[in-house]
């Protein structure tokens, strides 16, 4: 199954550069030196529609829930996004029950959409 982690590319923070598509980039070197990731795909996209909290990132897959987070740090919440990314490929119907191994990032969520 294809799982796909979208970055926000345009968003940022107040007086700051878009950050999103090197933090795609960097997702993308680490996730190839990852087995467990073989299924993700990164892209980068065009507004996710949290610009008050930058940097947003979404998770979507076919037949399972879709996530929205944001407020992500791309200097310090590598790990953690790459261990959400783990949990939500290995998550039936898209339903992560423990989020803890994500650290921070499970106080970022923004939104979860039931899968179709």
């Amino acid at each position: 199954m294809k799982h796909t982690l979208f970055v926000c590319d345009t968003c940022a923070a107040q007086r700051q550069s878009p950050q999103g598509a090197a933090f795609a980039k960097t997702l993308q070197e680490a996730a190839q030196n990852d087995p467990s990731l073989k299924s993700l795909t990164i892209e980068g996209v065009s507004c996710l529609n949290v610009c008050s909290e930058p940097l947003a990132i979404a998770l979507r897959a076919p037949d399972k829930n879709a996530y929205l987070f944001a407020g992500i740090n791309p200097d310090t919440d590598l790990a953690d996004t790459l261990a959400l990314a783990r949990l939500y490929t290995k998550a039936q119907h898209g339903i992560i029950s423990d989020a803890r191994p994500a650290g921070r990032l499970r106080h970022c969520l923004k939104g979860r959409i039931p899968a179709l």
